[in-house]
This record gives structure tokens, C-alpha cells and sequence, in this order.
């Protein structure tokens, strides 16, 4: 059974940093890409950072050079650096994994497995 499990979400002040952990499980970890996708409020969902089977990283325009993704294939966790966080940041953030390998990295449509979540939320 695949599970995808968020954590490290908190309320921080503009400027800071977080970094969310998404444990992964039911599957090969390595053989798969990975995405970070945010909910903000009143807005559709949007992709934040992926990383392909083979570790090519993309990422948003908004939170290039600001996020970082990662994994620890060992661990079978993602990682989501985030620093220079911004109110306009704040959104439910999500792991997600695919049942095959994505075209659009960054397209939610494209991942089947998702967490529950974890809320990050940014104070100006």
C-alpha cells in the first residue's frame, strides 16, 4: 500500500525558514519521481518542486532560488528546503508520487498518491 506522510509545517515569520519532511512507503522510493504541490487559500492547487527518477530537479518560478528539493533514497524521504519564506507562501503543502513517470513534473494531474498534508503559514 503506498503512503505518502507530510510533516514540518509551522506558522513563521516572513523571511524565515522550514523544511518539510514527506516519509514515503509501499513502493521503491528510488525508482519513482517526487513532488512538493501548496494549496493556498482560495486558489487551485499548484506544483512547487519535483525530482525526477534520475535526481533532475525543477521548480516553480515563485520559489526558485528560495526551495530546495531533496530525498535520502536510504530513508525514503523528500525533504523541501524552504528559506526567504513569504506571506504569499502560505498554503497546505503536499508529497505526492505517480503510478508512472510524469510528463509535467510539476503537474498536479500527474502524481496519484498523496499525503494529508501540512500546513505552512507565513506572517508578514
Amino acid at each position: 500500500q503506498v503512503q505518502v506522510v507530510e510533516s514540518g509545517g509551522g506558522l513563521v515569520q516572513a523571511g524565515e525558514s522550514l523544511r518539510l519532511s514527506c516519509i514515503a512507503s509501499g513502493f521503491t522510493f528510488r525508482d519513482y519521481a517526487m513532488g512538493w504541490f501548496r494549496h493556498p487559500p482560495g486558489k487551485q492547487r499548484e506544483g512547487v518542486a519535483a525530482i525526477s527518477r534520475t535526481g533532475v530537479t525543477t521548480y516553480a518560478a515563485s520559489v526558485k532560488g528560495r526551495f530546495t528539493i531533496s530525498q535520502d533514497n536510504a530513508e525514503n524521504t523528500l525533504y523541501l528546503q524552504m528559506t526567504s519564506l513569504k506571506p504569499e507562501d502560505t498554503a497546505m503543502y503536499y508529497c505526492a508520487a505517480p503510478q508512472r513517470p510524469p510528463l509535467y513534473l510539476l503537474s498536479p494531474q500527474q502524481y496519484h498518491y498523496w499525503g494529508q498534508g501540512t500546513q505552512v503559514t507565513v506572517s508578514s
